[in-house]
């Protein structure tokens, strides 16, 4: 075998993978830290605490590398080969903060190959072709978006030994729980019915990978989160704390306001455009917001709106929110929509004093074209953040409900 392989087509799947290997290298360095010396270590070191950065301990790893983490070097043994595989999606904007991306693994002594997965004809049978040998042969495979048909098309090729997923948006917590419930596969703002001409044809591929994304008697699968996940059976359940990310950067210089994070709802057809550009500026005026940070899929023309009728200084992040936070600077409130973000800040900023809270998507903003189990998911990963995360409600966005910034 040639040990790991991750395939990953998001910039926040490429970070979490450097989170998953971060958290592999510091539970590999505990057992070694503990019997270190007579003395023993200088104290106990949990899987997933910041230790060591992935591929430190590498004598392939590079200069950069070695600067970058050399306040946590340590780890007494190498971490199996891992080898990221960008299968490069074509907007600008994603592959722009993928390009950043990669060479911070790169930095952290990891091997990337981007890949043009998507370029043109051809690309297909190519990439397919390509990879098709390393998939074989590879111990591990790390994916980040389970509903993904590439990554189901690339699944039929083989069966893994060791299945990891990691996070790429809210796709974990829908993807556990169907597994769970032996569905098939459907993103949670699709609605349900009859299959497409295109579903149609990809249905063997779907019902393969289905049977490849769940555990076996040959076959280990592994979620690595930061999300309340139905735990199915049989599926062993990490957890990821963004241990990479704080030992990496920061603490953040705070601003004295707030900064909004914008989301893909409205693209995705689920939030009425209107009804979202209305509290957009509402919430801004409440909170003393100054930036808006722009969800990479959002769309030029809204976010043209929405700095000409709030004022907002519309920011497009160079790599996931989670990074551009922790290196800062950050608002001392941080006020985002249902998504991902409202249980990744709180860990990625722990410690720094920001408050994040999330606006609840209220029943009347959704369009009639929404899928019927829209509402009730956004409820769930509202419902589900961590406590210290603050609740707001439409009315929240008036001036008495106001957060404080402490």
């Amino acid at each position: 075998m040639t040990g790991q392989l991750a395939f990953v087509e998001s910039p926040v799947q490429l970070l979490n993978v450097l989170e998953w290997a971060h958290t592999r290298a510091s539970a590999t360095a505990a057992p070694s830290a503990a019997s270190a010396g007579p003395d023993g270590p200088a104290e106990a070191v949990p899987a997933g605490a910041a230790t060591a950065a992935p591929g430190s301990a590498d004598a392939g790893a590079s200069a950069e590398a070695s600067r970058s983490t050399n306040a946590t070097q340590g780890a007494a043994l190498p971490a199996p080969a891992l080898t990221v595989v960008v299968l490069s999606p074509t907007d600008p904007m994603s592959r722009g903060q993928l390009r950043r991306m990669a060479q911070l693994a790169r930095d952290e002594g990891l091997t990337v190959h981007w890949q043009e997965a998507r370029g043109g004809r051809g690309a297909l049978v190519r990439t397919l072709r390509e990879l098709a040998r390393p998939l074989r042969s590879a111990e591990r495979v790390i994916i980040g978006d389970p509903f993904s048909r590439y990554v189901q098309l690339l699944l039929t090729l083989f069966a893994p030994r060791h299945l990891t997923v990691v996070d790429d948006g809210t796709a974990t917590m829908e993807y556990a729980a169907q597994v769970g419930r032996g569905e098939r596969l459907v993103r949670w703002h699709r609605r349900s019915g009859g299959l497409d001409p295109r579903e149609l044809v990809l249905a063997p591929v779907s019902l393969l990978a289905k049977k490849r994304l769940a555990p076996t008697s040959g076959r280990t699968v592994e979620i690595f989160t930061s999300l309340p996940v139905e735990v199915p059976e049989g599926i062993t359940v990490t957890e990821n704390s963004y241990a990479w990310t704080r030992a990496r950067f920061g603490p953040p210089l705070l601003t004295g306001g707030a900064d909004l994070v914008g989301t893909s709802l409205v693209e995705t057809g689920v939030v009425d455009a209107a009804h979202y550009d209305r509290v957009v500026a509402e919430l801004a005026r409440a909170h003393g917001a100054t930036r808006y940070f722009a969800h990479r899929r959002e769309s030029a023309e809204k976010l043209h709106r929405i700095a000409v009728e709030t004022g907002l200084q519309v920011v497009r992040p160079e790599l996931p929110l989670e990074l551009i936070a922790r290196r800062g600077p950050i608002g001392r409130t941080v006020v985002s929509f249902p998504s991902t973000v409202v249980h990744t800040l709180p860990l990625a900023l722990a410690g720094t004093g920001v408050k994040v809270a999330v606006c609840e998507i209220a029943p009347e903003w959704l369009r009639a074209t929404a899928s019927p189990r829209a509402q009730g998911f956004l409820s769930g990963v509202t419902g589900t953040a961590a406590h210290e995360v603050d609740r707001l409600t439409s009315r929240a966005a008036t001036q008495t409900d106001r957060l404080e910034f402490g």
